[in-house]
């Protein structure tokens, strides 16, 4: 017999108020919880024992907050917002444009949903059932349709505005429970009818997509620690175990009522975001992760692993690989490394580790093998391109791994060779038509001049930063090209030669 209960509470988005939070701790604090965890998609994990099912559950009803016991019948809406002002710039997608999306949602979703801005790769863009993804035209919105149980992914032939994404979206996910299963666990599900369906029965504000969307390369940001943005603070914690202990959160929630943060943020890594931190306020923080001993500097190579939910045996393959990626000094930049245990689960991953079964008797698996597999391009947001190894055992795992990430960056440079930088044309490029303005990067603030160029990495003098190749990145600390922040280059004191 079971001995306890997983109850799940959904987070919007990913943006947690300090005061619902506080609210549910206390919740679990009389059930005697003494820890939590988060989600792949942005939720809250609570495990209570039987005997304090109820107490838990009946404090929960008190404040009218709503949860799930052992179901997932109702997925987290999942979005970009954590990254927002933070890891993407030069976007129209603002944090009001995310919230009156938000509002617009006056219905319980049956289907996953993911909303997220295209000029970034730290919120996974497709691993939803319906997903919207910011276009380059002012508040219009591609859609990709993954139908449920399926890997069939239809790319909707127009861009929708802002306004109706909520209605269309609550559209969708009635057609697809409603169409005796031509789109539900079908063997081929027709994207063309589900578009004429939804077009016929009411009319949405479209306009048709002038060429299918690119989808961004990846690029991991580190997304944890103290880190500054103009003149204010964000801080990212990570942990290890992927559980926050309730006493933890509470006094965190307790500082940012205190201080006037009015939201906390959960990212698809299982990690929190707190945004809006002032330099004055900042050794409290300091004060508040030292008390209950929060380190906030692991490894890069720690932070790029996608675990399932509540998985002990995914969590210790996961520090089983991460062990011998460091004792073989192995680089892990820029990869998305993904375990899967679960038949039914999927995982956001450049190169996923799957393990499986030799044989199954009664529900029990014996012998254990693993095959490696790896995405189209090693872009997380793309479906399986290819097997790299099949049927590894454990001991022959970290080698395998190892090959399959240099690989990774084998094919990296065949693209990075295959990219031509024009140099500018002198005669016409004069340079009092150069801009003011220089780009810099917001992690470790290199800047990069259009004026000088980066000659050391054959950019010639002249070349405007939004002619760069998308794959670009800081020559010092590698943060994305989209990362990047134009500021005026007299505010840094540049001289002219």
């Amino acid at each position: 017999m079971k001995n306890s209960f997983t109850i799940k509470i959904n987070f919007t988005g990913g943006i947690i108020s300090p005061g619902d939070l506080m609210n549910i701790l206390a919740a679990a604090a009389l059930a005697d919880i003494k820890e939590v965890s988060f989600g792949l998609r942005q939720q809250l994990f609570i495990e209570v024992a039987n005997e304090e099912y109820n107490k838990l559950t009946d404090a929960l009803k008190a404040k009218n907050i709503a949860f799930e016991s052992d179901t997932d019948h109702h997925p987290n809406i999942v979005s970009s917002y954590p990254a927002e002002e933070i890891f993407i710039t030069k976007t129209w997608l603002s944090e009001g444009v995310y919230k009156d999306i938000f509002d617009g949602f006056d219905y319980v979703p049956k289907l996953k949903i993911n909303i997220s801005d295209s000029k970034q790769s730290f919120t996974p863009l497709l691993t939803g059932n319906i997903n919207w993804v910011a276009s380059d035209s002012l508040h219009f919105w591609h859609l990709f349709i993954r139908f449920p149980k399926t890997n069939s992914i239809y790319e909707w032939p127009d861009i929708v505005y802002s306004n109706d994404i909520a209605a269309m979206t609550r559209h969708i996910d009635t057609v697809i429970f409603s169409s005796d299963k031509k789109f539900y666990d079908a063997p081929a599900p027709d994207g063309t009818l589900l578009y004429s369906i939804i077009q016929q029965q009411q009319q949405y504000n479209v306009k048709h997509a002038e060429r299918p969307v690119v989808l961004p390369g990846f690029m991991l940001p580190y997304y944890e620690g103290f880190n500054r943005v103009d003149n204010r603070y964000w801080l990212g914690i990570y942990r290890r175990d992927e559980k926050f202990t309730v006493k933890f959160l509470k006094e965190l929630c307790s500082l940012c009522l205190a201080t006037k943060i009015g939201q906390l943020c959960s990212t698809p890594w299982k990690s929190i975001i707190i945004k809006g931190i002032e330099e004055k306020e900042r050794n409290l923080w300091d004060a508040v992760l030292g008390k209950h001993q929060i380190n906030v500097r692991h490894a890069a190579n720690e932070l790029n692993f996608q675990v399932e939910d509540d998985c002990k045996d995914g969590l210790a393959l996961k520090n089983f690989l991460i062990k011998h990626l460091q004792q073989d000094d192995t680089r892990t930049f820029g990869i998305c490394i993904g375990i899967k245990t679960r038949r039914k689960s999927e995982v956001f991953s450049s190169i996923l580790v799957k393990r499986k079964p030799l044989f199954t008797i009664a529900g029990i698996e014996f012998f254990h093998r693993y095959d490696i597999l790896c995405a189209k391009d090693f872009n997380p947001n793309e479906r399986t391109g290819f097997t790299f190894s099949r049927n590894n055992y454990k001991w022959l795992l970290p080698e395998q791994l190892r090959r399959a990430i240099i690989s990774f960056y084998a094919h990296k440079a065949n693209q990075q060779e295959a990219v031509i930088v024009k140099k500018p044309n002198k005669e016409v490029q004069q340079k009092n038509e150069l801009p003011v303005w220089v780009d810099q990067c917001p992690q470790c603030f290199s800047v990069y001049d259009a004026t000088v160029g980066e000659p050391e990495n054959n950019i010639a003098a002249g070349t405007l930063f939004e002619n760069l190749p998308e794959l670009y990145c800081c020559p010092l600390c590698e943060a994305p090209k989209a990362a990047f922040r134009q500021i005026n280059k007299l505010s840094l004191q540049f001289v002219e030669a």
